[in-house]
């Protein structure tokens, strides 16, 4: 059992894997890396890495991955992943000799973006974009405008790179046609001590997502009122005590269907659930699909039939 568990973790993608025969940029200086690839290809494997990584599908249909999230693909999908989120797209209508481009990829490192919001004020406006990256967004209508600066951004170096690149953060940032795709368990504070606060709290019902967490005992435990800890906590949050314990033990259950082989039962009892019937209810609520089919459409990520013709 668990080396089957460790078959189904995503694979650890580092600098030694970046083959330029498998469509990357030779190592360059620069921070920005353009990857432009086709399929079938051993890329096509349930994975993650350091990066940031704006993927833009310019060819074939198929299914995608990021995160606990299961969805379809076309040309025209656009998603920007954050460091260490697992994803893989899985192509499932190719001609026989597959296809030559399917895939525009922009990957970017997180320490250079960091170091310039430390010292440039104005880089400050990306970091909500980035953050929500950790789990994944999907963005429409920018796929025209995304593939012609991939070609500019691949065209050019140096300053010249960088320029495109932050122009393209910026269309990016601006657009408010996207969808969050990863189920989120934590939160970011607003004003005041509240980061400081609510990060305590989400941390502590990360630990404690198994036990009985009713608001009375929680709201006790962090020396506040019911009234008090349920108004501050939507606020944090904009999500209802309640709804935020749902959701993070849905994740969780999403972490051991897609990464174990326990029983649907007992993942419904280790996440904190009291009866199958709920944890069905609440599952569909938040996934919109049952935990039976979450598996079984999760289980393709892998890429098997792809994987195996190599890669790193």
């Amino acid at each position: 059992m668990a080396n089957r568990r460790l078959k189904l973790l995503p694979e650890f993608e580092h600098d030694l894997c970046r083959d330029p025969r498998l469509g990357y940029e030779a190592a360059s200086p620069d921070f920005v890396r353009c990857v432009e690839h086709g399929s079938p290809t051993p890329l096509e494997r349930w994975h993650c890495h350091d990066e940031y990584e704006l993927q833009l599908i310019v060819g074939a249909h198929g299914r995608a991955f990021v995160g606990d999230y299961v969805g379809h693909f076309e040309p025209g999908h656009l998603v920007l992943t954050g460091p260490r989120l697992p994803h893989n797209w899985i192509s499932n209508d190719l001609p026989p000799n597959g296809i030559d481009v399917r895939s525009l990829v922009l990957q970017f490192r997180a320490e250079p973006l960091r170091d310039g919001m430390r010292a440039i004020p104005e880089m400050e406006e990306v970091r909500p974009l980035l953050e929500r990256s950790r789990q994944g967004i999907e963005f429409f209508g920018l796929s025209d405008n995304v593939r012609d600066r991939f070609y500019r951004i691949k065209r050019s170096h140096g300053l010249e790179r960088f320029a495109e690149f932050i122009s393209l953060l910026c269309l990016l940032r601006r657009c408010d046609d996207y969808r969050v795709l990863s189920s989120e368990p934590a939160a970011v504070g607003s004003a005041g001590d509240t980061p400081s606060t609510i990060n305590t709290i989400v941390e502590y019902l990360n630990e404690n997502f198994a036990e009985d967490l009713s608001l009375s005992d929680i709201s006790a435990h962090f020396n506040m009122t019911e009234s008090g800890f349920s108004r501050f906590f939507s606020k944090a949050t904009s999500s209802t005590f309640t709804a935020f314990v749902n959701r993070l033990r849905v994740h969780k259950a999403c972490e051991l269907l897609m990464h174990s082989e326990s029983q649907i039962a007992s993942i419904c009892y280790a996440v904190g659930f009291n009866n199958l019937a709920n944890f069905n209810r609440r599952f569909r609520e938040v996934k919109r699909t049952t935990p039976s089919e979450f598996r079984h459409q999760a289980l393709a990520r892998l890429g098997r039939g792809v994987a195996s013709r190599g890669g790193c």
